[in-house]
């Protein structure tokens, strides 16, 4: 029993002393909040804290939070629905691919001298009309053997490779060794994936016989994939390629410009003698574009050299989709190049405009101020 009574006692101690505890720090909380200066501190610091999209939501009560995540849910399924959309308008790009080649078939023969325009063909009213006129009948006043020079120029020289010239993203790949081989490119095709099988498209590099390799055409494919991912699906933007695959050129013998050849010379370490070895090493050319890297199956992320080149071969793959293949002409005379430039410069002029009404705004407001 007495053992019992002490049990109790104790028990009895250690909540009263607990009680006193939490008194005490109720009035020393008391005590805080009453100083106006630490209330001005917490209120600062109150005031200074920025809520994050993600922190706000949190202040919600349950019930709202629950129709949040229905929200979402709701959007995972708008994302599919935009994913088949893209899908369709792959198979509408499909369908007027087709409308559009017997006019690309008939570009090829006039660029590379397989057919002449009629008169009617040809009639094109041009905006500067009347100094095209007049440039006209000043080469008119120059003697010149005009069935000479007939003969002597077939189709449009050098069509594609000028507008590998003209555009930027495109010289920059071109090497100087590169160049007598892409004036033997004579048309340039872009092929879609047949209907039910996974979405992609082809680049044709069609080349007339030369003495660098033996194909006639060169491919690269880009594979896309238009599904929102599932572990982040409001990321989903429409279709994106997510690989490529190049072709294998058949280099004639000694005519490879995508490797260099050189020279080193080694020394024997134990005799000292030193020996000349040749060998074999990567050089820069717009063929590399035919050897892209691949992009890995076993889930091994690339380095950030890789991904920031396979970034580029994507875009420039886009590019001869989207631009070069369907308005080569324009890129060939420098139209196309010339209202993207007007275009950019547009915007950087809305820009230094803005920036200006700013600064205005900031002198008056200064000089408004009369502390200043």
């Amino acid at each position: 029993m007495a053992d019992n009574s002490k049990t109790e006692d104790t028990a009895s101690d250690s909540l009263e002393a607990a009680k006193n505890a939490t008194n005490k720090k109720e009035k020393l909380a008391d005590q805080v909040m009453q100083n106006p200066q630490v209330l001005a501190a917490l209120q600062e610091r109150l005031d200074n804290t920025t809520l994050t999209p993600s922190s706000y939501i949190e202040t919600f009560p349950k019930a709202v939070i629950r129709r949040i995540d229905a929200l979402k849910k709701l959007q995972v399924k708008c994302a599919h629905i935009e994913a088949k959309f893209y899908e369709e308008v792959h198979d509408l790009e499909r369908k007027y691919a087709a409308l559009y080649q017997p006019l690309f078939d008939k570009r090829r023969e006039f660029i590379n001298g397989e057919a002449e325009p009629t008169d009617a063909e040809a009639e094109w009213h041009s905006e500067n009309e009347e100094e095209e006129k007049l440039a006209g009948d000043l080469k008119n006043a120059v003697v010149i053997d005009e069935k000479a020079e007939e003969t002597n120029v077939k189709g449009i020289p050098d069509f594609w490779f000028t507008i590998f010239r003209n555009v930027d993203m495109l010289s920059e790949l071109v090497q100087e060794y590169d160049e007598p081989i892409l004036k033997h490119l004579q048309d340039i095709k872009v092929k879609f994936s047949e209907p039910g099988q996974p979405m992609s498209f082809s680049l044709e590099f069609h080349f007339g016989p030369n003495d660098y390799f033996s194909n006639s055409v060169l491919t690269k494919t880009y594979k896309m994939k238009s599904e929102p991912d599932k572990t982040d699906p409001f990321s989903f933007e429409g279709p994106e390629i997510v690989d490529c695959e190049g072709c294998t050129i058949d280099w004639k013998k000694g005519k490879n410009v995508t490797v260099k050849t050189i020279k080193k010379k080694q020394k024997h370490k134990g005799r000292g003698t030193v020996r000349t070895i040749t060998k074999q090493v990567p050089n820069d050319s717009f063929f590399n574009f035919f050897s892209p890297i691949k992009v890995s199956g076993d889930g091994e992320s690339l380095d950030e050299d890789s991904e920031f080149t396979l970034a580029a071969d994507f875009e420039i793959g886009h590019f001869f989709r989207e631009r070069i293949v369907p308005r080569a002409v324009l890129y060939f005379t420098g139209e196309a190049i010339e209202d993207d430039d007007n275009f950019e410069e547009d915007e950087e002029g809305e820009e230094e405009e803005l920036e200006g009404e700013e600064e205005g705004e900031e002198e008056e407001d200064a000089e408004s101020d009369p502390k200043v």
